[in-house]
């Protein structure tokens, strides 16, 4: 999936004791790049079908000359390694605690969507020592106040064997059930999503066993409470929440947010953007990353 990546960048090969991570990383031209020991920026990727790396594609590059960028697809998704396995949280807070101590010898700023935002939460909780920041585009546990918040389907038919494959088919496998995806749930504004978006979507949501992590997040087996977790974060955090977000919307957001105002700094939200301002309102979110990052470090 790199032609999906600015040029450039290349791939860099991480092993997890569930499988290969691919990570995303500029190795030269037009990239001007910073010394190794710069700041590393982790760009955390969301759940759902089609879900990669790219997500952030429009993003990191404003900060490749001053950071040192790492943008993954996570376990299951994109290029890295899809194991056939029940998909679990602690799956991803095992191999993102891996990543890190991999690739980065001091504690990284973590940039992170969604489902992805909330496990970064908790995995700070675990190891606040690996994070030097948090910088969360409408972070959810999906299941938050005791609310279930994202299934779509009926569980039942999403865990009828056979059943939930179909559904996986044919709601992330062709390409007009990616585009519709995207326009009717992800974004505000449906003339946004652009044929690269819908191509890049459709890339990762096609490849190999792709099914087993998606069909995990739609289950709600990744689901759980972030309001029960956040009070105990200490890290400082910025959080960024699409006023038109489907199915978290910033009414939650900012009820989470006022869990826990001491690390929590920034509660910020974006006119005209839905779950996904990355690739709605990506300029907006440049400029609001940058203002973060100066913030925190003036401040901590």
């Amino acid at each position: 999936m790199l032609q999906f990546h600015p040029l450039g960048m290349g791939q860099q090969v991480v092993e997890t004791t569930l499988g290969t991570m691919v990570v995303y990383v500029p190795v030269g031209d037009p990239w001007k790049l910073p010394p190794t020991n710069a700041q590393p920026l982790l760009f955390l990727h969301n759940f759902g079908g089609g879900a990669s790396a790219y997500e952030w594609s429009k993003v990191y590059p404003a900060f490749i000359d001053s950071y040192r960028v790492l943008a993954p697809d996570l376990l299951g998704w994109g290029q890295s390694d899809h194991p056939v396995r029940d998909y679990q949280v602690d799956d991803y807070l095992t191999t993102l605690t891996e990543l890190i101590e991999k690739t980065c010898t001091q504690p990284v700023v973590a940039i992170a969507s969604s489902l992805t935002g909330a496990i970064v939460v908790r995995l700070a909780i675990q190891r606040p020592e690996l994070f030097k920041a948090l910088f969360l585009v409408c972070p959810s546990g999906f299941a938050d106040f005791g609310q279930d918040a994202g299934r779509r389907l009926p569980l039942q038919m999403i865990g009828t064997p056979l059943l939930d494959q179909l559904i996986y088919s044919l709601g992330a496998m062709n390409e007009l059930s990616v585009r519709n995806f995207l326009e009717r749930f992800l974004f505000a504004d449906r003339d946004r999503v652009s044929q690269e978006m819908v191509q890049a979507y459709l890339e990762s949501a096609t490849q190999p066993n792709a099914q087993y992590a998606a069909l995990a997040f739609l289950r709600g087996d990744l689901y759980f409470d972030l309001a029960s977790y956040l009070p105990q974060l200490a890290v400082p955090t910025a959080i960024a929440w699409g006023e038109n977000a489907q199915f978290v919307d910033a009414a939650l957001g900012q009820r989470l947010a006022r869990l826990n105002p001491t690390a929590i700094e920034i509660f910020v939200q974006i006119a005209e953007a839905g779950v996904l301002p990355q690739l709605e309102q990506s300029a907006l979110i440049v400029a609001l990353l940058s203002e973060f990052l100066r913030f925190d470090s003036n401040t901590h």
